[in-house]
Order: structure tokens, then C-alpha cells, then sequence
């Protein structure tokens, strides 16, 4: 199985999933990045681009090559949701007068001029999720307040998107690729999961080039701290979910007297092992699918059991019947069938957001009563950004692994799956088989991790950094958020006992108004507050 559960999915209920429908609308209207690598620099002098003074603009020490691409400016266009513009960056850090890409960065600016305080840069995870897309729906992202007060800047990382976007193969191939099997139960499979992982990531390689060994979240950070000069800010004010958070996390690693406001919610701790990332994940997702199992009993005529352990036991058996027998879906141009693959995939996107739990009700009994999985492939579709036409509208399913693979180092060898697979079914019986197959991928990448691997980062002599944990959190335990928030040497923890994927602007006003002020204000929370 695929590493599609990792880190990352965006809430798509009530006004977020309303809005991000209407970005995702307004995207076909925005000024495409440039997606070819160029073998050109940045082409103004610094006289003509200085847009700031020299603490904005100021080159990381030993870094004088980069001088041209911190003096750039920005040429904002309108393109309908807001202001686009293209940022030149090196192709590889370690190259800077070599080839270049462009990053495409949206500007959504702030409600009021005369009260602006800044830009707020923000990031909705994946890795793979486009934050040109994420800053359209400023209007629900973030709260009124800051709305009004901050220009709301996304940009899609490099890889990602339109920004050189990672494309590895063509999007029949990513249907079969997506629908293997994810539980390989005898030798002849586990070779055959093995043998198709290997050739995703040959194949990974065969169409990014060279841009494949230089979209690591390393490379991210150093895109993000080019970004805050263009946009004239000396520190860097930031909203990471998810992903996102991990992102921000390593930008305060090597930028740490740049840190300003930063919100990391639903955290990815920087030191895990990516089998650590699988474990807590499956434990995180069967702690979300117990929370579903209770509403489904509650609303009554559950189709998979009358208590808690019967449908989880119900769900585990349903999988299995999934992968003997595929059942039958309709009004699809390629598939007919719903593989376990693509099942397991519609009932994770169920489990990030509480507002989709009645639809996975309702999907999984017209599978039980009907023998019908054309519903819970409707989820499946959003889950992958895939039309029942079979087109993909995102690259985040392929550039996941393109990222995940050069942050941290995973095995190739299936006695090590094996073993990972008993640890993480007696943790997590429902969901821990599922994702421990999923980063095989990453064993078999042609380039090696970057950046230093899992390591405990503390951006020693920070800007307080404000860390949001959901308590019933699927994608990132909040297990995981108490950790960083103990990592980081000025971290401060904001919890919130609830369900799905992230907190803030998902209606809860503790939180919300909490990171408001903070960001508004400088008010820094009180560490541990309870929401």
C-alpha cells in the first residue's frame, strides 16, 4: 500500500470542504508556474530588486551565491482568487549558479490596508498538497481577524503542484499502483509488493531526472526562507498542518533567528523512523475508527456490528472480503471493480474529518446490503484527487514519496516488513497492516536521504512556537505533538479533545482564538492549555 495515509490530508468538511471546492475551482484560473528546470539566474541587478532593507534580504551566513536569489523581486499579477507570482530558486542548494525552477506562490492580501500587519505563509501538508491551492480559501483557513490583518501567502513546494512538478507515471499506471494489494499475505505476494514498489521508484527516476534527488524538505525550508525575503518580512510568520508542521519544524532548524509567529498543528515529530511514522499512525487511525464505530452504533442500524468490537472486527473482515473479491463500483471510466487498495484508501479519507463518518456509514452499508462500492470509491476519488473520469488532479500521490524518501531512510528487505508488520498488528489490529507496506517504496529510492535523517531538532534561542495536537487525531496522533512541542527548546502546547485531522478552524473557539491572538497580538498561549 501506497504511503497515502501519511501526514498530510487536509479536513474536508463543513466550510473548509466548501471552500477548498470553490479553490479547487478557482485554481484553473491562476497563472501556471513555470514547470521546466531553466539554466538561468535571477536576471535583475540587487539596485533594481531590493524590495526591503538589508535585514530582510540578508543571506545565511557562508551562503553569498545565494545573494541574487534573496534580492529578487516578485512580479504579483491578478489571477482571480488573488496576486500570483513566480520565485526563482536553485534547482540544488549545493549548485546555486546551476540550473533553477520556479516555486508558483499565490498572495491572497489582507482585508484592511491600513491595519496590515504582514504576510502569513501557510503550508496544508502532505507532502504533496498544493498552498497556492490552501491560500485561495484564506477566508476559511484562517480566523476573520487574521484574515483581515495578514496578506495570506501559499506556495507549492518544489515538486509539487505548479512548481517543477514531480510526475512519475502516467495515471492508468497510478490506478494499479494505488490499488495493489496492501496487505501481502504469503511469500509469492510480499515479492510482488516488493517488485512493484521497486518499479515506482525506478520509474520516479526515469521521469523527474535530476529534479528528484532535490525536493527534500531540506530543500523546502531553504525555498520558504527565499519566499520571506521576497515578501520583505525579516521574520517568518507561518501556519503548518500536518506535514506542514515538519516543514516548519526544519525551517526553524536552519533558520532559527528568523522564526517570528509560527502554528504548527497536527505535528509530525522530526525524529521518527518512518516505521515509527507507520506504527503511530495505525494506532492513531484504529483510535479514529473506534470513535466512527461508536457514532455508527449511535445512529443506529450500524451494517457491521451493535458494538465497538464488532465493527472493528466487522471492518477487518470486510477488508479481507475486499481483497479476495473485489466489488462491483459503477460510473467509473477504468475501474469496475473496488480493490482492497482502493478501499483502504476510501476509509482512511472517512477518518479525517467527523463530517464524513455518516457518508462512510452509508457507503459501506450499500457494500454489505447491496454489493455496491460505488460510494466508498466517491471517497477513494477524494482522497486521491481523481475524477470517475480517471484523471488526477494533484501530483500528491506520486511527490509524497519523492519527499518522504529523501527525509528518512527505509529498508528494502521483507523480513524487515514482516517483522514490522507483527509490531504493528498487536498495537493496532485494524489499520497496522495496511501501513506497514505502505514506505516500501522508500527502500528501493535511488537517492539516498538528505538532511540528516529522523533527529530531534530544538530551534534553540527561537520565537516561541506554538504546537496544536488533536487529541482522536488519525493522521497525526497527538502522541506526536507532545513531542515536538517537548522537542523544541521554546515550544508550547495547545491540545484539543476532539476528533479528526488538525484544529484550528475546525469550530472549536478555544483553540481558534487562542492562535488569533497569537498570531495577532504575540500572545503566546499558555503551555498545555486544554481545549
Amino acid at each position: 500500500m501506497p504511503a497515502h495515509t501519511h501526514p498530510g490530508r487536509r479536513p474536508r468538511s463543513g466550510r473548509r470542504r466548501a471552500a477548498l471546492t470553490i479553490s479547487a475551482a478557482l485554481a484553473a484560473t491562476l497563472v501556471a508556474g513555470c514547470t521546466e528546470i531553466t539554466d538561468r539566474l535571477p536576471g535583475q541587478s540587487a539596485e533594481e530588486t531590493r524590495t526591503a532593507d538589508a535585514s530582510t534580504t540578508a543571506v545565511p551566513d557562508g551562503q553569498d551565491d545565494l545573494a541574487a536569489f534573496y534580492e529578487q523581486q516578485l512580479d504579483w499579477v491578478d489571477c482571480g482568487p488573488g496576486e500570483c507570482a513566480e520565485l526563482t530558486v536553485p534547482l540544488s542548494y549545493a549548485d546555486p549558479e546551476g540550473e533553477t525552477i520556479e516555486i508558483s506562490v499565490l498572495k491572497v492580501p489582507a482585508g484592511s490596508s491600513r491595519n496590515r500587519i504582514g504576510s502569513l505563509v501557510v503550508n496544508p501538508g502532505g507532502p504533496g498538497g498544493s498552498g497556492v491551492d490552501y491560500a485561495a480559501a484564506a477566508d476559511v483557513i484562517v480566523g476573520p481577524e487574521v484574515r483581515e490583518r495578514f496578506d495570506i501567502v501559499g506556495f507549492d513546494p518544489r515538486g509539487v503542484g505548479r512548481s517543477a512538478p514531480v510526475d512519475c507515471v502516467s495515471d492508468p499506471e497510478l490506478d494499479d499502483f494505488l490499488g495493489m494489494d496492501p496487505t501481502p499475505d504469503d511469500a509469492g505476494e510480499r515479492e510482488d509488493f516488493a517488485t512493484k514498489s521497486d518499479g515506482f521508484a525506478q520509474a520516479c527516476d526515469a521521469a523527474a531526472g535530476a529534479l528528484l534527488a532535490n525536493v527534500s524538505t531540506v530543500d523546502a525550508a531553504k525555498d520558504m526562507d527565499i519566499l520571506r525575503a521576497a515578501l520583505g518580512e525579516e521574520r517568518l510568520t507561518y501556519l503548518g498542518k500536518s506535514y506542514g508542521t515538519y516543514l516548519g519544524t526544519v525551517y526553524a532548524e536552519q533558520f532559527t533567528d528568523r522564526v517570528g509567529r509560527f502554528v504548527l498543528d497536527g505535528a509530525l515529530a522530526p525524529d521518527l523512523t518512518l516505521q515509527e511514522v507507520n506504527r503511530g499512525q495505525a494506532e492513531g487511525f484504529d483510535r479514529a475508527s473506534a470513535a466512527w464505530a461508536q457514532d455508527c452504533i449511535d445512529e443506529g442500524d450500524c451494517p457491521l456490528g451493535d458494538t465497538v468490537d464488532e465493527v472493528m472486527e466487522g471492518m477487518r473482515d470486510l477488508m479481507e472480503r475486499f481483497d479476495t473479491d473485489p466489488v462491483p463500483i459503477t460510473g467509473d471510466a477504468r475501474l469496475d471493480t473496488m480493490s482492497e487498495g482502493w478501499a483502504v484508501v476510501g476509509i482512511a479519507q472517512a477518518m479525517y474529518d467527523q463530517g464524513m463518518w455518516s457518508f462512510l456509514t452509508d457507503a459501506l452499508r450499500d457494500v454489505v446490503e447491496r454489493d455496491d462500492a460505488t460510494e466508498l470509491m466517491a471517497l477513494a476519488n477524494a482522497y486521491a484527487f481523481r475524477t470517475p473520469s480517471g484523471a488526477y488532479t494533484s501530483n500528491i500521490l506520486e511527490v509524497i514519496y519523492a519527499v518522504n524518501c529523501l527525509d528518512r531512510p527505509e529498508s528494502d528487505d521483507i523480513a524487515d516488513f514482516e517483522s514490522a508488520e507483527a509490531q504493528a498488528e498487536e498495537l493496532a489490529p485494524t489499520w497496522g497492516r495496511f501501513l506497514t507496506w505502505s514506505t516500501m517504496t522508500c527502500g528501493f529510492w535511488p537517492h539516498e536521504p538528505v538532511g540528516g535523517g529522523p533527529r530531534e531538532i530544538t530551534a534553540a534561542g527561537s520565537e516561541p512556537i506554538v504546537v496544536v495536537g488533536t487529541t482522536r487525531d488519525p493522521a497525526t496522533p497527538f502522541e506526536w505533538s507532545e513531542r515536538l512541542a517537548d522537542q523544541l527548546e521554546n515550544g508550547v502546547l495547545v491540545s484539543f479533545d476532539g476528533d479528526g485531522h488538525t484544529a484550528y478552524t475546525r469550530s472549536n473557539a478555544c483553540v481558534d482564538d487562542a492562535v488569533d491572538a497569537f498570531f495577532i497580538d504575540g500572545t503566546v498561549p499558555e503551555d498545555g492549555l486544554r481545549c
